[in-house]
């Protein structure tokens, strides 16, 4: 009897699924810089968004990075969108952990970067 009961119960009444907190950017971020990033909690049955989207136009390129909440559909998509006169390509990474989109590292500077930053400091 006590096994049917619980049954019931477990069918009746189910679980309440707990809610992420996710990091949010107060706005996209462009590269090298992190976003200003913020917890929020995310609406019952969201996952944590980490999006980039590389804007190009001929030799011009440009990094945007984003992160909010989402809903499981939009995890892993890819695509191309246009904005301000660029192409954008964005990947969605998603992760199911309390603040698990924290900031990716960024990529490392070009090597001529790193040559003429010392000529620079030599003026």
């Amino acid at each position: 009897m006590n096994k049917l009961l619980y049954l019931l119960l477990l069918i009746c009444c189910p679980p309440a699924v707990a809610s992420l907190f996710c990091y949010t950017c107060v706005f996209p971020a462009v590269s090298p810089l992190d976003c200003i990033r913020f917890p929020l909690r995310c609406p019952p049955g969201q996952l944590c968004l980490s999006s980039r989207a590389v804007g190009q136009k001929g030799d011009f390129q440009v990094v945007l990075y984003e992160k909010s909440c989402v809903l499981p559909s939009l995890c892993g998509v890819r695509g191309e969108k246009f904005a301000l006169g660029l192409n954008f390509t964005f990947t969605n990474q998603c992760c199911s952990t309390h603040l698990c989109n924290t900031a990716a590292a960024p990529p490392p500077p070009p090597l001529w970067t790193a040559l003429l930053l010392p000529l620079l400091a030599l003026r």
